[in-house]
């Protein structure tokens, strides 16, 4: 891979930029993957989005296992654990698990959050007419250590006109909770098998490296994410860099400006592109991008739908929300990468009852190569294997792609409604 130093690139090799950049030059399925493997992906990537859907397998785990292969779930899990914690968890890219050295430049959020700014409007009069009951519930959690929304008993709420103490538990508090998260005076330490998060006091959570660590100005900050962005998308517009983190369009003019005159990020022009592109200066784009992989509906690669349609013209919509009848592709879609274009999608769920995996809607891009389904089929039966279902199925054909039916089948017991491949 060479060193780019064109200011006009094409739509070809701004791709490739974008998926060497997010580690995708070379997909392996070598196995053996370590902590450290783990720790090198998701430095490169900067964040992993979390998300609370289990249809298939929680999302902060797929982009692991769509760049590395199969890897052991728990490893990850014990690097974002209190007594061993490298990651942390915060509003990085939505909910995310980010690397520790990122939660100094995340303080000005926090400091906005305890004012009532940028936060979830359910949430504001907590950093005001309401902060007297946050104050009490971080004093319990001070006192009693580790809490989550559900721990704290009726009998603890305060009362609140025209509601029970039991809705004050489940909504008053969890609102209360979640701003004193946001805001930074409390953090994650761990969420439980059923996803719910447990918080204690920062001190007792985060590494004291971390929180002795001076904290940044807005505008230092806000740089500092920006060229995490820009390495980890390689070219980007001002939209992508500033959507990676989610900092505010107002923020953003002064902190970019600041990237291209210390040469962080270059300007230049992609064909076909409206909006000017920034180029990070230690940006390269392998000849050519060669495997297959699936990718969750959050991976960083994809989750800017703008961008992922101007990178592969693909469309691509998330539609957990749309009604069952309206959904145009389902219910959990993921897209299919081979060899550096983006040419099917499948929607998929794992019934860990039956143990299979099901393939519920296929759909193949017209453009896609006479290989497609035979590579799709591979690492279908990769997933299967990783998340422990030992068997791959195809719901009733007639909701499935044509071309994925003339992959051999054998039909599974007829309880099961499904055929197996």
């Amino acid at each position: 891979m060479s060193k780019l130093t064109k200011s006009e690139i094409s739509p070809a090799q701004a791709r490739r930029i974008a998926l060497t950049a997010q580690g995708f030059n070379g997909i392996t399925r070598d196995g053996n993957i370590s902590t450290a493997h783990l720790r090198r992906s998701i430095g490169q990537l900067g964040v992993l989005q979390i998300d609370s859907v289990n249809v298939l397998v929680r999302a902060h785990y797929l982009p692991l296992f769509s760049r590395l292969g199969s890897y052991d779930r728990t490893l990850l899990d014990t690097d974002t654990v209190a007594k061993s914690k490298r990651f942390f968890e915060y509003w990085g890219h939505a909910a995310s698990l980010l690397p520790m050295d990122c939660q100094p430049l995340l303080r000005w959020r926090m400091d906005r959050a305890l004012r009532g700014d940028g936060i979830w409007t359910q949430l504001q009069p907590f950093a005001k007419a309401r902060r007297a009951e946050a104050d009490t519930i971080l004093r319990r959690i001070g006192a009693e250590g580790p809490q989550a929304a559900s721990d704290l008993s009726p009998a603890a709420a305060p009362a609140t006109k025209g509601a029970t103490k039991e809705m004050w538990v489940w909504s008053e508090v969890k609102h209360a909770i979640e701003w004193l998260f946001w805001s930074g005076q409390i953090a994650s330490t761990h969420r439980r098998g059923s996803f719910e998060r447990v918080y204690d006091l920062p001190e007792r959570v985060l590494p004291r490296a971390v929180l002795e660590h001076p904290t940044p100005s807005a505008v230092d900050a806000q740089r500092a994410l920006l060229a995490r962005s820009a390495k980890a998308l390689g070219v980007a517009t001002e939209e992508d860099l500033r959507d990676y983190y989610r900092i505010p369009a107002a923020d953003v003019r002064q902190p970019l400006q600041q990237l291209v005159e210390e040469g962080t990020i270059i300007p230049v022009r992609v064909r076909g592109w409206r909006q000017q592109a920034y180029l990070h200066k230690d940006a390269r784009a392998g000849r050519k991008i060669e495997g297959a992989t699936l990718l969750s509906p959050f991976d960083p690669l994809i989750w800017h739908r703008a961008r992922t349609e101007r990178l592969f013209n693909f469309r691509y919509r998330l539609e957990i929300y749309t009604p069952a009848h309206k959904r145009e592709h389902g219910y959990y879609v993921l897209p299919f990468l081979l060899d550096g274009a983006i040419v099917a999608r499948v929607d998929l769920k794992g019934d860990r009852q039956s143990g299979a995996l099901i393939v519920q809607r296929a759909h193949v891009e017209p453009d896609a190569p006479p290989h497609t389904i035979e590579r799709l089929i591979e690492e279908l039966r990769l997933l299967a294997s990783w998340l422990g279902l030992s068997s791959l199925a195809v719901a009733p054909v007639a909701a499935i792609d044509p071309l994925l039916a003339t992959f051999r089948v054998e039909s599974l017991p007829a309880s099961a409604g499904v055929v197996a491949v």
